[in-house]
């Protein structure tokens, strides 16, 4: 055989060679010049960049009725268990649900009308006491700590800057049409919520049994028991945390009573709202306020204040919360705190409240596919306290997967 040039065709002159690559070549290119193969490559190349880019385009043009959806769904999750109860006693599933919204909905109205009005009339006599606390907090400034500084002139800056923030206002008058679009949009969003959240809670059996219907039968059992563990973490969520925050909101506010702390009905409200929906740092976000009003006010006030919120988070953590979240919400605080910021990095606001049920279910639904070995004995691993101490799982027969052995195993 003769030497080929670099093309792979024979080298001038070699008749040998030519006739026994002349039957070759024709079949490794077209007429053309190239492989046949090459422009079929060439093709599905393309169409998967301009699918890619289309499904890309209307992710984007989409993203903001995807996430109504979202929401949409875990509302729909939360009120579930609610609804699946009245369908058992007999009710038709869409009147159920409307049941449920019905009373949802007039709770949440009660609940705002009198919380805005006593909240409304506790700021505004804040805001009108601002003046008179900042004049006591300067006061008090210079005679601890010799500064000599002026509650005229601050007043006076005071002004001045009240006088840009009118004039800021005022600029901003032209831009009313805008700010009655953002509500009008925020208003459709949230009835579009609502709509979503009845369909799917209306008709989720049947929204489940189309979306089984072209599932394998082993995917379906773990489409549906993932349906159900999402059900019952989201709805335990739900409950757990509205129950925590009106029991803290409640302690806080006999508290703030008993010690004649200002607006002791807002700062209650406010630590019981973000203590428990803010993980991790709403506790302290949500002492903040009241420890300030009661320096403001009388340090000892303020003192008191901080010990009894300190007191309460070791009830709440070692005693309270464990109860009521034993099987709704078991998640560690660290976990939950970078959930919540996962959440909130993807989609925004809506993340951050939809990232704790969302954890709680994903590490629910793991749970049943890991396994738990027993630990070796080191001085690294041993228990700080009782607590911490819990009893070793079997270790893993890695027969059972050969034998088809169910997955399954303790809580992760």
């Amino acid at each position: 055989m003769s030497r080929p040039r670099d093309d792979g065709r024979p080298v001038a002159g070699d008749a040998d060679g030519a006739a026994e690559q002349a039957s070759i070549w024709p079949k490794l290119a077209g007429s053309s010049g190239m492989p046949p193969w090459v422009p079929r490559a060439l093709v599905l190349a393309m169409a998967t960049v301009a699918a890619f880019g289309a499904g890309w385009w209307l992710l984007v043009r989409l993203e903001g009725l995807l996430t109504l959806v979202l929401v949409s769904l875990f509302l729909a999750l939360a009120i579930e268990p609610a609804v699946n109860w009245l369908a058992a006693q007999g009710w038709p599933r869409a009147a159920a649900t409307g049941v449920v919204f019905v009373v949802l909905l007039v709770l949440l109205g009660t609940f705002f009308t009198v919380l805005g009005s006593m909240l409304v009339a506790q700021i505004v006599n804040l805001a009108a006491d601002v003046p008179q606390r900042v004049g006591a907090t300067i006061e008090w400034l210079n005679d601890s700590f010799d500064l000599g500084w002026s509650s005229a002139t601050l007043v006076d800056q005071l002004r001045v800057a009240s006088t840009r923030v009118q004039d800021y206002a005022t600029s901003l008058a032209g831009g009313v049409w805008g700010a009655s679009t953002t509500v009008l949009g925020l208003v459709f969003q949230g009835l579009t919520v609502m709509l979503f959240t009845f369909y799917l809670a209306a008709d989720g059996p049947r929204f489940r049994r189309a979306v089984c219907s072209v599932l394998t039968p082993q995917t379906q059992r773990e489409v549906l028991r993932a349906w159900e563990i999402a059900i019952t973490k989201t709805g335990g969520y739900i409950y757990s945390r509205g129950l925590l925050a009106l029991i803290c909101g409640l302690a806080h506010y006999v508290f703030f009573t008993l010690i004649d702390l200002p607006f002791a009905f807002a700062l209650a409200v406010w630590v019981g709202v973000l203590s428990q929906f803010i993980p991790t740092v709403g506790t302290y976000l949500g002492g903040l306020m009241p420890i300030l009003i009661g320096l403001l006010d009388d340090p000892w006030s303020a003192l008191w204040v901080l010990l009894f919120i300190v007191a309460y988070q070791q009830v709440e953590n070692y005693w309270l919360q464990p109860k009521i979240t034993a099987r709704t919400l078991d998640m560690h605080p660290a976990v939950a705190f970078a959930a919540v910021i996962a959440g909130a990095a993807i989609l925004g606001p809506h993340g951050a409240l939809l990232a704790l049920p969302a954890g709680a279910s994903l590490q629910a639904f793991l749970s049943n596919y890991i396994r738990r070995y027993k630990v070796e004995e080191h001085p690294l691993v041993a228990p700080q306290d009782r607590g911490d101490a819990s009893p070793a799982a079997p270790a893993r027969d890695p027969s059972a997967a050969s034998r088809g052995g169910s997955p399954g195993g303790t809580v992760a």
